[in-house]
C-alpha cells in the first residue's frame, strides 16, 4: 500500500511539473504603459503616441491587427513576429480635427498565452483653436499613465 501511495504521489508531482512547464512555454506581451494622456492638444495638433511592449515569453510573439474604438484612432503595428526578449511599438494616431474630450481604446490581440488581448487607452482634450491662435501654453503636457 505504501508503494502505491508513493507511486501515486510521484505521478502527481511529475504531472504538476509538466503542467507548469506547459504554462510557461509561449509568447508573452508586456506593455510599458496601457494609457496615454495627451493632456490638452490644440485643434489639428499632434495626436501621435506610442505604446512600447516586449515579448517576455520564450516563443515568437505575433500581433494581429489592432482594433480601434472609432475611425479617428489609427493604430500601426509590427507585422513580423517579435522574438523573445525583443521590444516593439504600437503607434496610435488620433485625428485632432474635432474639439472635445479624447477617450478612445485600441484592442491589441496576439498569440500571448497569458494576456492575448490587451486594451490600450488614449485620453485628453482637443482644444477648439489651433496652437498658433492660442497664447503660449504647455500643450500635450499630460504625463503618460500606467494603468495596469
Amino acid at each position: 500500500m505504501k508503494k502505491v501511495v508513493c507511486l501515486l504521489g510521484l505521478f502527481l508531482l511529475f504531472a504538476g511539473a509538466v503542467k507548469a512547464q506547459e504554462v510557461r512555454n509561449g509568447a508573452e506581451i508586456e506593455f510599458e504603459k496601457t494609457v496615454h494622456d495627451y493632456g490638452n492638444v490644440p485643434y489639428n495638433g499632434n495626436g501621435e503616441c506610442e505604446f512600447r511592449f516586449t515579448n517576455t515569453g520564450n516563443e515568437p510573439l505575433i500581433v494581429q491587427k489592432p482594433k480601434s474604438s472609432c475611425g479617428c484612432t489609427i493604430p500601426t503595428w509590427p507585422k513580423e513576429p517579435i522574438l523573445p526578449g525583443e521590444s516593439e511599438v504600437i503607434k496610435v494616431t488620433y485625428r485632432t480635427n474635432r474639439p472635445g474630450i479624447i477617450n478612445k481604446t485600441v484592442t491589441v490581440t496576439s498569440n500571448a498565452i497569458q494576456n492575448g488581448t490587451v486594451v490600450l487607452r488614449i485620453k485628453g482634450t482637443v482644444l477648439d483653436q489651433p496652437a498658433e491662435a492660442m497664447p503660449e501654453n504647455n500643450f500635450g503636457s499630460g504625463s503618460p499613465v500606467n494603468n495596469r
